[in-house]
């Protein structure tokens, strides 16, 4: 079901994902020092540290020393990348070549990274990805280069969350459905989805906000990671099959049991809330353009 909407609730999410919060000195810290994770305490060396699982999916954030990787089931996992992390790419131009660097690690790629665990989590032994995708991940980053330096007045909507939640126009809402505890999409789901997607593209420098909620079954720890997993879901499929760019999409949330679309007191109202929101943004600074 499509609706277009100019929902508070989305542009809440809109400021709550815009505002920065204050740096300690020990996230000052790990900004300079890539041995130092978001708790400040570094890293043991990784011969002390003994074999993690292997983890394949999509990278989907990346923030100093540390990535996202999602996987095909919406599970995400947080690892850390240290010095001795090696980064290969498999055939082609990198294959037999030199050593690549965590700056080849780019959002938007897939990867296999076998991983050394420690007390704080887990850490990149190796990464290892398909020429192919990578070559595609970056010509999506310089094409979208390529196209903020054409377009000066577009630049800062594209390329950073603006503070000011007013400089979003919301062009249209889609809501995609979930089951009980699931994060599995319907049929309906994945044509709707892709549908607002072609609608998207049709609109000149739009961006996508996807944000996943709950219904009130459940804890809250629990509803907030299944809030999180729907979502990733639907940026995966919306990626995949849909071919929406890595570049056009804000970083997604789980808001969970937040922002129901009716009473949880129903089986009815309950269904309504167990959803995904796909909301269509354009800058006010390029609306129109």
């Amino acid at each position: 079901m499509r609706v277009i909407s100019r929902n508070q609730g989305a542009l809440l999410v809109l400021a709550m994902l815009s505002v920065a919060a204050p740096g300690s000195v020990a996230a000052q810290q790990a900004a300079s020092d890539p041995t130092i994770v978001v708790t400040g305490e570094p890293l043991p060396d990784p011969s002390a540290m003994t074999k993690g699982p292997d983890i394949k999916g999509v990278i989907t954030a990346r923030t100093g020393d540390k990535i996202k990787v999602t996987a095909a089931d919406g599970t995400s996992t947080v690892i850390a990348i240290t010095p001795a992390t090696t980064v290969k790419a498999s055939g082609g131009l990198f294959g037999g070549g030199p050593k690549l660097t965590a700056a080849a690690l780019l959002n938007g790629l897939p990867v296999t990274v076998k991983t050394l665990q420690y007390p704080g989590g887990l850490a990149a032994g190796q990464i290892t990805f398909k020429n192919g995708d990578y070559k595609t991940a970056q010509m999506i980053r310089n094409g979208t280069e390529q196209r903020f330096a054409e377009q000066t007045a577009a630049t800062e909507a594209l390329r950073s969350r603006v503070a000011d939640i007013d400089n979003y126009n919301i062009k249209s809402t889609t809501n995609v459905y979930f089951d009980t505890g699931k994060a599995v999409l319907s049929p309906q789901g994945k044509t709707e989805l892709c549908a607002a997607s072609s609608q998207a593209e049709a609109t000149s420098n739009a961006l996508i906000l996807v944000v996943g909620y709950t219904d009130t079954v459940g804890s809250d720890d629990y509803n907030q990671v299944l809030s999180e997993k729907r979502a990733a879901k639907v940026i995966n499929y919306l990626q995949q099959v849909c071919h929406w760019k890595p570049f056009r999409m804000l970083t997604p949330t789980g808001m969970a049991k937040a922002d129901p679309l009716a009473s949880n007191d129903t089986a009815e109202g309950r269904a309504q809330n167990r959803r995904v929101s796909v909301n269509v943004l354009v800058s006010k600074a390029t609306d129109g353009m």
